[in-house]
């Protein structure tokens, strides 16, 4: 296992080095940059301008901005943010912060209602617990998430239950511990709804699928023929074998999350990773997005890697170590 899991996270590296090699070719294919922006500024003489570019690295080839980033990056250090003037590593650990509590408490919600749903389905096929079941994850599926999440902000708007976008309340700083902490989760609860929802219409499915075939199985037969009860058969020996392949995709679930969250945290005004992309690519600052990219494309690579350990610890038949 120890073997298995130096290997893969070397294999990062150069995965996560091609990845930011071409971004940072995209992003310079981009006409202009931060400081083409800021030279609009009629305030702004042309000597602070070329001395901004001297300063920031921009007047040097873009291949040799690639390598001066990479070197730099190597030691943790992802660049100076033109926009907020912060370091870069320090904006991105605060809205990663951010982003992976909206992505983990939507991955607890819908592994948790897909699971027990799926598993009714599968056990009441074709019985009205099923058609509705089924009718829930069909809808999660088809129904788009900027339009869900448009649904719920009108919903908040018309009864004012839950806050309309952002993370935090504007009295927030004066709150106590446990007043903070009702007042971020009062807000989780549209974002985390929205993601939740279409990753758990899916997993549904998969479950529903996977426990059927398992349930034909011959060793499903013997465990009732040895006169088990029902739902020792169910959940010990035919759901434990049925959740092997969802685990499979655990990884990829995960960085559909990530993705969604980007779109949700623009619609619903939600200071995460995915909202400072968007402000970032649209005022220039590049090494914000180079490292906001390299760092979705690391969680990507975890949770893959998490998933298949997981599977590793769940089927004993997976040896990570050998092949």
């Amino acid at each position: 296992m120890i073997r298995f899991l130096l290997k893969r996270l070397l294999n990062m590296i150069p995965i996560l080095i091609g990845i930011s090699f071409i971004s940072f070719a995209i992003l310079r294919l981009a006409p202009g940059d931060f400081v083409t922006t800021l030279s609009q500024d009629p305030n702004l003489s042309q000597e602070a301008v070329l001395r901004m570019r001297t300063e920031y690295g921009l007047d040097k080839p873009w291949l040799v901005q690639y390598f001066l980033w990479v070197s730099n990056a190597l030691r943790l250090n992802f660049g100076y943010s033109l926009a907020y003037h912060i370091p870069v590593v320090s904006l991105l650990t605060q809205r990663m912060g951010n982003t992976l509590l909206l992505s983990l408490c939507a991955l607890v919600f819908s592994w948790g209602v897909a699971i027990p749903l799926g598993v009714i389905a599968a056990v009441r096929r074709n019985s009205l617990y099923d058609r509705l079941i089924s009718l829930f994850a069909f809808a999660g599926i088809s129904l788009p998430g900027f339009f869900l999440a448009l649904l719920l902000l009108l919903l908040a708007e018309k009864t004012g239950w839950f806050p309309i976008g952002g993370m935090h309340g504007p009295s927030y700083d004066l709150m106590s511990r446990a007043e903070q902490f009702r007042d971020t989760a009062h807000h989780l609860v549209l974002p985390v709804l929205v993601l939740g929802i279409g990753g758990c219409a899916g997993i549904l499915r998969q479950m529903r699928g996977s426990l059927l075939d398992t349930l034909r199985e011959n060793y499903v037969t013997a465990a009732r023929a040895r006169g088990l009860p029902e739902r020792v058969v169910i959940w010990k020996h035919a759901v434990r074998n049925a959740i092997n392949p969802l685990i499979t995709v655990f990884g990829f679930s995960l960085a559909g999350l990530l993705g969604g969250a980007a779109l949700v945290e623009n619609v619903m005004a939600w200071p995460g990773l995915g909202r400072l992309i968007l402000e970032a690519v649209q005022s220039g600052d590049q090494y914000v997005v180079m490292g906001s990219f390299v760092m979705s494309a690391g969680l990507l690579l975890l949770g893959n890697l998490f998933s298949d350990v997981l599977l590793a610890i769940t089927d004993p038949r997976i040896k990570l170590g050998r092949g």
